[in-house]
This record gives C-alpha cells, structure tokens and sequence, in this order.
C-alpha cells in the first residue's frame, strides 16, 4: 500500500506539471493570419562603386630571343636577373658550320660570275645563244641571293639585346644543340619602367571600367599605394578561366621595386555612375552569386518574392542593380516567415 500510494502521488504531479506547461506555450498564428513586418520605401538613383581586382605586375615588352639557324651554343654571356642594354651580345652560336656554308656561298656566287662573263663574250661572238645569256645571268642571280642569305644567317647567330631591361629565363647552357627559332632567352625592358598591373574582373566589373579610370595599386612586396589609371582592358574573355582582365598603369614608375610575375591588387574608381538601389543587407534572402531575392509590396497588404540582380555588398546594404522596377516599398523585417502572396500587417 505504501508503494502504491508514492505511484499514485507521482502520477497526480506530473498529471498537473503538463497542465501548467500547456498554460504557458504562446499561441500559433492560425493559417492565413497577417505576418507582422518592417518596411521602407525605396527610390532608385545612382551610386559609383570602386571595384577591387588583383593580378600580377608585367612590364608588356617581355621578348623570346632565339637563333635564326639551328646548331651548337657557344657562349652565353648572361645570367637569370643580369641587366642588359640594347644591342648587347647575350648569346652566340658555333660559327664553324655556318661559316663553312658562308664560305660554299660565295665560291658559288664567284663561279656563277665567272661564267656569265664568259657566256656573255661568247654571246657577243655570236658563239652562245641569248638562251644561254639568260640562264648565266639567272643563275648569277640567285647565286647572290644565296649568298645574301648566308650573310643574313651569320649575322642572327649571335642574339643581341632588343632593349634595355633584364634577363628574366635563361633556357639552355653552352654545347647544347638548338633548333632554328627554339627560345634561348627571355628579357624585358623593366629597366625603362613600364610596368602595368593586369588584373582579372567579372564581366559586370569589366563593362563598368572603361581606359582612363583612376585607381590605386598595391604591390604585394609593400604597403605603400601606387596611384595609377586603366589603360587597357580585354575584348574577349580568358579561354580557360573565363574571366576578363584590364591594364592599371602607374602614374609615376620611379623607384618601383617591382619584378615580372608579382602579386598585386587595385582598387578602380569608375567614372561611369551605376543605376540602382540602396538596401539594407538583411532584406536579401537566398542571395546566390549576383543574385538574391527580396519580398516588397505594393498594396500594404500582401508580400511579393521579387529577385534581383546584386551589385556591391558591404557589411549594412547592398547595391541592387535591377529587379525593383516599378516598386517602392521592400520588406526588411520578417522576411523569413513569409512566402510569395503572404498576407502581413505593417508595423512600425
């Protein structure tokens, strides 16, 4: 009797602790019921947004020197980072094989003259036909061609600097054999101060940038700002990462402590004005990529799902480039409670 009497108590408790708790649950909103919610009005206008890109600093003029005849590297006279100068010799060939058909050319070119001159005596003998006048005349011809040629070859044996810059790649050592036009060095004109920053934009990036925007530039290697502007940008996008890329130039290129390759960032004031609208951050839902969605109404009375195309995002609003046509009040509280064609109460 004990036992069932404690049993009995613990029933009767728990009978009653479920009964309070049902008491005190809040109440769900029936079916249909208006969903409070914030609005704002809404106006579009136009804003001018900077647009960060990074890419890598180049100077443009990087050049592949190479031989203009085959055979065996005899010397090279530069190092990877040497400075060079225009005209300088960087490069040169075993001159024995093509000295020898050097030699063979102008052997060539003297017979062929030696028997023109003698065709032509015999010509005027009336001994040799003008046929025969003809084909040593022709073939002096192009005996001196040849040997022009030859000449020609001999003189790109030897690889000379095209400007004043550095040796960035150097890709073979003497004794190797090499190809007609195999590259052998690569150089650019770093040392004139033309180096240019390209970076790689979206497309909706790219058609806000047009040449002659200012920027600034940060080299990876410092802090310090370039103050710079848009010389150039692409036409078509990359094959492989499907992106577009602009130029950004800097102003003044003295004492840059730059190398080819190297990682940098600008930030690109466009002059052209964006249209759009200025939104509070948390009114967009489901943002993706560009896109996002809103709820707006037009009547006070029931929520529209509205998507629309996104622009800047900072941490309080984000720039909405297109989608709110035609409305002028966006919901920016209580969104997540609602769906397409909700009914809500406005608040304040």
């Amino acid at each position: 009797m004990k036992y069932l009497s404690l049993s009995f108590s613990l029933l009767v408790s728990a009978f009653l602790f479920a009964c309070g708790k049902s008491e005190t649950a809040p109440q769900i909103s029936s079916k249909g019921a208006a969903i409070p919610v914030k609005v704002i009005g809404i106006k579009a206008g136009s804003f001018i947004s900077s647009i960060s890109a990074s890419g890598n600093f180049s100077t443009k003029d990087e050049t592949l020197l190479s031989f203009k005849v085959g055979g065996i590297v005899s010397k090279i006279y530069v190092q990877e980072g040497d400075p060079v100068k225009k005209g300088q010799i960087l490069a040169t060939l075993d001159l024995t094989e093509v000295q020898a058909g050097l030699n063979q050319s102008k052997l060539a070119f003297e017979k062929a003259k030696r028997d023109y001159e003698r065709v032509g005596r015999l010509y005027q003998d009336s001994v040799a036909t003008l046929e025969q006048f003809q084909n040593s005349k022709t073939a002096l011809d192009i005996a001196e061609q040849q040997l022009k040629t030859v000449e020609f070859n001999l003189s790109y044996a030897q690889i000379r600097a095209t400007q004043n810059g550095f040796v960035l790649r150097k890709f073979v050592n003497p004794g190797q054999q090499v190809s007609s036009g195999a590259p052998i060095i690569q150089i650019n004109g770093a040392n004139q101060g033309n180096w240019v920053l390209q970076a790689t934009v979206n497309d909706q990036n790219w058609s806000l940038i047009s040449p002659g925007d200012q920027a600034v530039i940060f080299a990876s290697n410092s802090s310090d700002s370039i103050p710079g502007k848009v010389i150039r940008k692409s036409q078509a996008a990359d094959q492989v990462t499907g992106a577009y890329w602009v130029e950004v130039a800097p102003e003044d290129t003295k004492n840059l402590n730059l190398a080819s390759g190297m990682f940098g960032k600008a930030l690109i004031q466009p002059a052209r004005t964006t249209q759009g609208w200025q939104i509070p951050y948390e009114a967009i839902l489901d943002a993706q990529g560009s896109e996002g969605f809103v709820f707006v109404t037009d009547d006070g009375k029931q929520a529209k799902k509205v998507k629309v195309v996104l622009g800047k995002i900072s941490p309080h609003s984000v720039q909405v480039l297109s989608g709110l046509e035609n409305h002028t009040t966006l919901i920016v509280a209580g969104s997540a409670y609602l769906t397409d064609g909700s009914t809500i109460q406005i608040t304040d």
